[in-house]
């Protein structure tokens, strides 16, 4: 069973442009324009594009005529044209073939020479890919569990569903039958001062082969076309993200979109199934689910003002690589309980951790007897109490076999089960890979989920399982050769050079299956820059065109979600635009994760006011400026004690310690991102310590290659890439240049 289908994605192009941007066009004087304001004219999906014809001054619209050329012949569209409010001249063009399309505009007056536009229109299927490259399989339907009937073919497509529900006066949701009006329907007063009864259309459908679900205030008896949007909607776009981390090879489930702090002020609420890291972890897959969902609101409910997305763990990951690598579907972003990033954020810090608790454990269990020193060793706080986790304890719980390829095949009962299936049934379970009896079967780890991404391993280094299956698995950048782990903790004292020598002879590394091997683990060819390039590992390049709010939970204790990384952000922002000031981070005690509703209401606030100034400035400022020019004098980090906010930062830092890593602690930078680095030979002057003979020579002997220099840029970095389409194969290939249309 091959990792990856047939289904190819068609030939893409560039960046996003806001809908806004390019609705302001205006033709030359004499000349037609054609827009497509729902999405990018080569990235359009599920056959349907809202178009925009921006006619020279003077020209009599009733004399426009649209003509559609597709494979199955040439058609005239001039019907779908209208002069709507605000006098622009729309049409919502439907029925588009997979593929391309030459849409073609004339129009002219009494007075004036007949003036032509034509634009070509990439349509791609409802169930994807646009850009994300071949899909990954088997790919199980979810269709009847959401309500949606039968799936209608193999991409899981099916006709959407609307619903009603209400606001009670009571203060929870209901369904709404307009046919019998319910009496206590509470009433709402949008942030545009429009009062309405809180009634909202729910519509649920299938995209990308995920489950959208899309929440509105709305009359149930009104008509809704793009072009004529209800009062209640003030045009934003709320957008939450899913937390975890799962390979599922499902369709997933609708998530909730009746959030009332955004509804009752008049905001749109939209998301995926594939926008659930829990289910769907691959952030390029997401990012195509949230262009997708984007255009299907336009096109069905009218253009968005602006999007502001918010997610805790997981759903942080997601906002962090989708604004990087697909730059404009956000316009901000408020993570919580943050991670940087999949990969150097998650996955590695997984692995590191994995190594060093075997290495306390198996091979010198009496040398690590105190915990203390396996803290320090982790770059973590020392445990208080015999019953508190280390962050590694805490990830060796959860997450210790994420990358073991067949774990859910021979999990213990009540284990977390990584698989390409949730509660895999027995016919499931027989699809799922072993070494020896199913070597070509469903593999669950990151990269084989994101193959499309890092593609698959030369052959030069199969395994006999990859050779029994006659493919390579995917690539694999997990590396910690020359990582000398416990350094700072050696430096300071804390742990001694017999301790130090012991634990990086025995740490190791891991093979393509997640085996223990004395060797360390070296990154496959190309995975690296395939990491960098796709904002796996982001690098912040883009990350300085949106307004950041970093909600962080931090009550002391040694849980995965460490502080340190929002700060590890800060200074990949830092690094990569000059300054960090376009991210604010707000700390908060425990013991949950996500903040209090009076700290969680004031961020969703100051997120609104701070977009709405930045939306306002119509000058020819780049995004980044406004960002920075417009955000507002209590954007500013902060800290909560006792319910009361604190803005001194010594005050916070104190109350509210971070920490780090076992790669931070190992001497790399905060930025935390080095996925492999370049070696240099050990020099006993840089330890700070004394070695004995016998210690330096087992020292020398766990480093063969060398140690880390972290003085150096990491081996195979490269500057991340925006809006890269995986249809050409793994690594990603630049878009070419946005469409226009051509008179």
């Amino acid at each position: 069973m091959r990792p990856i289908s047939t289904v190819a994605a068609a030939v893409l192009t560039l960046i996003l442009i806001p809908t806004s941007a390019v609705a302001s066009d205006r033709p030359e004087p004499g000349h037609l324009k054609i827009l497509t304001l729902s999405n990018r004219a080569d990235l359009l999906s599920s056959g349907d594009a809202l178009v925009e014809v921006v006619l020279p001054p003077g020209t009599d619209p009733a004399r426009l005529r649209a003509v559609l050329a597709t494979s199955r012949g040439p058609r005239d569209v001039s019907g779908a044209f209208a002069v709507r409010a605000g006098g622009r001249m729309l049409g919502l063009l439907d029925g588009l073939p997979i593929g391309q399309s030459l849409l073609t505009a004339t129009a002219g007056g009494p007075r004036h020479r007949p003036a032509t536009a034509r634009i070509t229109l990439t349509n791609h299927p409802s169930g994807g890919p646009v850009f994300s490259g071949p899909q990954v399989e088997p790919w199980v339907c979810t269709t009847q569990d959401n309500g949606l009937g039968a799936a209608q073919d193999a991409q899981c497509n099916a006709a959407p569903k609307h619903q009603f529900f209400y606001r009670r006066t009571s203060g929870a949701f209901a369904p709404y039958d307009p046919a019998s009006p319910a009496a206590d329907v509470a009433t709402t007063t949008t942030d545009r001062g429009v009062t309405v009864p809180y009634i909202i259309r729910q519509e649920t459908g299938t995209q990308n082969r995920g489950i959208y679900r899309i929440a509105v205030l709305s009359d149930p008896l009104r008509p809704w076309p793009a072009w004529e949007s209800q009062p209640g909607w003030n045009h934003k776009l709320f957008y939450p993200f899913g937390a975890n981390c799962n390979t599922f090879h499902n369709q997933g489930t609708a998530q909730n979109v009746q959030i009332d702090q955004a509804l009752s002020r008049g905001f749109m609420v939209a998301t995926s199934s594939l926008n659930v890291l829990g289910s769907n972890c691959n952030s390029i897959v997401s990012a195509e689910s949230v262009m997708m969902v984007k255009e299907r609101i336009t096109e069905q409910y009218g253009e968005i003002r602006y999007t502001f997305a918010q997610g805790l763990s997981g759903g942080s990951i997601q906002q962090h690589e989708i604004a990087n690598a697909y730059s404009g579907l956000l316009d901000g972003i408020q993570p919580n309980a943050s991670y940087e990033d999949m990969w150097s954020g998650a996955v590695a810090e997984v692995d590191d951790c994995h190594l060093l608790l075997r290495a306390f454990n198996t091979a010198s269990p009496a040398l690590w007897a105190d915990r203390a020193d396996r803290a320090a060793v982790q770059g973590n706080a020392a445990p208080i109490t015999a019953t508190d986790r280390t962050v590694c304890e805490a990830w060796e719980g959860s997450f210790g076999d994420f990358q073991n390829p067949a774990f859910s095949r021979n999990a213990p009962p009540g284990a977390f089960a990584q698989s390409c299936f949730p509660a895999p049934t027995p016919d499931q379970q027989a699809q799922i890979y072993d070494a020896v009896t199913n070597p070509a079967g469903c593999r669950s780890t990151f990269q084989d989920f994101s193959v499309a991404v890092f593609g698959q391993r030369p052959r030069r280094l199969w395994t006999r399982a990859e050779r029994a299956a006659g493919f390579g698995f995917a690539k694999l950048p997990f590396d910690n050769v020359g990582v000398q782990y416990g350094l700072a903790a050696l430096r300071a004292g804390t742990i001694t050079p017999e301790q130090f020598v012991d634990l990086n002879q025995n740490v190791g590394g891991v093979d393509i299956d997640h085996n223990f091997t004395a060797a360390r683990s070296a990154a496959d060819p190309g995975a690296l820059r395939a990491a960098y390039r796709s904002s796996v590992t982001q690098d912040a390049r883009q990350l300085d065109n949106v307004a950041i709010i970093d909600l962080r939970a931090n009550n002391n204790l040694n849980d995965i979600h460490a502080p340190f990384h929002s700060y590890t952000l800060r200074e990949r922002l830092r690094n990569a635009n000059g300054h960090a000031n376009n991210q604010i981070i707000w700390t908060f005690p425990g013991p949950g994760l996500a903040p209090p509703a009076p700290i969680a209401d004031d961020a969703f606030l100051l997120m609104d006011r701070w977009l709405a100034a930045v939306e306002a400035d119509r000058s020819a400022a780049p995004r980044n400026a406004k960002i920075l020019r417009h955000k507002p004098p209590d954007a500013v980090d902060a800290c909560f004690i006792g319910g009361v906010k604190v803005t001194d930062q010594t005050v916070c830092r104190a109350t509210f310690p971070h920490y780090a890593n076992p790669r931070i602690a190992a001497g790399a930078p905060m930025s935390n991102d080095v996925l492999k680095c370049e070696l240099t030979p050990p020099d006993p002057r840089d330890y700070g310590v004394a070695f004995t003979p016998e210690q330096w020579t087992r020292l020398k002997a766990a480093f063969p290659h060398g140690v880390c220099d972290f003085r150096h840029a990491a081996v195979n970095r490269v500057p991340s890439v925006p809006w890269l389409t995986y249809a050409h194969g793994p690594g990603g290939r630049p878009l070419g240049p946005a469409p226009t249309s051509s008179p």
